[in-house]
C-alpha cells in the first residue's frame, strides 16, 4: 500500500483513529460546539468539554446518532478537522473504515462517501465490518474459528455479532447504549425524588455503582436541580434506583443474545457455548456486567482487555495482514455496490 494509510473507527461519542505511518492510535470526542445554530466554536474533545457546561448560545451537538451518520456535513467537517494536524499524509491516503453490520447499504455508503469525498481526496476507501474488526482486535483468528459471539456495548447502541470461518451469521443493532443507561438514570431520579441531574452526572452514577455488585446500601451525593423549590441542590441517590432504572434496558439486551443464539447454526452455537461472549465497546467495563450476562445467559462471558479499543485495533491488524485484508474487507465499488455510486 502506497502512502499512508488510516484506520477509522467512528463511534457515537468518540472517534478511534490507527495512523499506519506512526504506528498510533489516538482517540477525539465526536462532538461539535455550535455558536448561535451557525458559527463552530469548538470541536473534538475541547467541544464535549462544553457538554451540559455550556452558556445558552452555545450548543454541543454528536453527528452520529444510533450507530449511523445522523449529520453527513457536520461529521465530515469534524472529520477533516481533527486529521487537519494530519492534512498532508491524509491527503490521497487509503482509509480502513469499520461499519455497522445491521443497518442499510446507503447508511453503510454514507461512511464511504463521508472518507471518499472530504477534504482528505482519499485514494481508496475500505469497509470492514465493525463486528470481525472487534473480533480480530481482541485477538481471536476470526477466519479459523467455528464460532464466536461478540457483543460491543458502546455509547449509542449495542451491536451483536454472531461470526465464523471469517464471515458474518448473524448480527444485531440494537439501540441500547450508555446513553439510554444514563437517560433512564437521570428520569428515574426525577420522577422519584422531583431532583433532576445532568447526562454526565447519571454516568458517574452507572459507573460508579455498575449492575451486579452485591452492595444494596450504598448511595452517592449528587448535584442538580430540586424541581420542587427550583433552585440548585443536592441529593443522595441509591444504588438500588440506579439499578431498577437500568434493569428493563440490560433484559432486552439478554432476551437478543438468547434470542440469536438460539438462531445460530447447530455447529457455529455449540462452539459459542463452549468459548462464550466476547464483550467489547466502551460500556464493557462496567462494572458486574460480565457477571449480569453470564448468570442471565447461562454461558461463560469474557470481558476483552481495553474493550473500548478492541475495534480500532482489529483495524490495525487488519491493514497489517495481508490475509484478513483479502477476506474482510470490501469496497462500496465493488461488483455488487456499483448500484450505489
Amino acid at each position: 500500500m502506497a502512502g499512508n494509510v488510516y484506520g477509522l473507527d467512528l463511534g457515537t461519542y468518540e472517534i478511534k483513529v490507527f495512523d499506519k505511518k506512526k504506528g498510533t492510535i489516538w482517540q477525539e470526542k465526536d462532538a461539535i460546539a455550535m455558536k448561535n445554530k451557525r458559527y463552530v466554536f469548538a470541536v473534538g474533545n475541547a467541544a464535549y468539554e462544553m457538554y451540559e457546561k455550556s452558556p445558552e448560545d452555545i450548543r454541543v451537538v454528536f453527528p452520529m446518532k444510533d450507530g449511523v451518520i445522523a449529520h453527513f456535513d457536520d461529521m465530515q467537517y469534524l472529520l477533516g478537522n481533527l486529521l487537519g494536524n494530519e492534512r498532508r499524509s491524509a491527503r490521497g491516503a487509503e482509509y480502513l473504515v469499520a461499519v455497522p453490520t445491521d443497518v442499510t447499504e446507503v447508511e453503510k455508503k454514507a461512511f464511504y462517501d463521508l472518507v471518499y469525498h472530504s477534504e482528505a481526496r482519499a485514494k481508496s476507501v475500505r469497509i470492514v465490518e465493525r463486528g470481525l474488526a472487534d473480533a480480530v482486535g481482541s485477538g481471536i483468528d476470526v477466519i479459523g474459528e467455528k464460532g464466536v459471539f461478540v457483543a460491543n456495548f458502546g455509547g449509542d447502541t449495542t451491536e451483536l455479532s454472531v461470526l465464523a470461518s471469517g464471515g458474518m451469521v448473524l448480527n444485531r443493532l440494537l439501540k441500547i447504549g450508555g446513553e439510554d443507561f444514563d437517560l433512564a438514570i437521570a428520569g428515574l431520579v426525577r420522577r422519584n425524588q422531583d431532583f433532576m441531574i445532568g447526562r454526565q452526572t447519571a454516568e458517574r452514577l452507572r459507573r460508579e455503582f455498575g449492575v451486579f455488585e452485591q452492595s444494596t446500601d450504598s448511595s452517592i451525593t449528587v448535584s442538580g436541580r430540586d424541581l420542587i423549590t427550583g433552585v440548585p441542590s443536592q441529593t443522595e441517590v441509591s444504588i438500588g434506583l440506579v439499578r431498577a432504572a437500568m434493569k428493563e434496558l440490560l433484559e432486552e439486551c439478554v432476551r437478543s443474545i438468547i434470542s440469536m443464539i438460539d438462531r445460530t447454526p447447530p455447529i457455529v452455537r455449540s462452539a459459542i457455548r463452549e468459548k462464550g461472549i466476547c464483550l467489547t465497546g466502551g460500556v464493557a467495563n462496567l462494572k458486574g456486567l460480565a457477571t449480569y450476562l453470564k448468570e442471565s445467559t447461562g454461558l461463560p462471558v469474557i470481558t476483552m482487555e481495553n474493550p473500548e479499543l478492541c475495534a480500532v485495533k482489529g483495524l490495525q491488524k487488519i491493514l497489517s495482514d495481508r490475509e484478513y485484508y483479502r477476506r474482510l474487507t470490501y469496497s462500496m465499488l465493488d461488483e455488487g455496490f456499483r448500484w450505489l455510486r
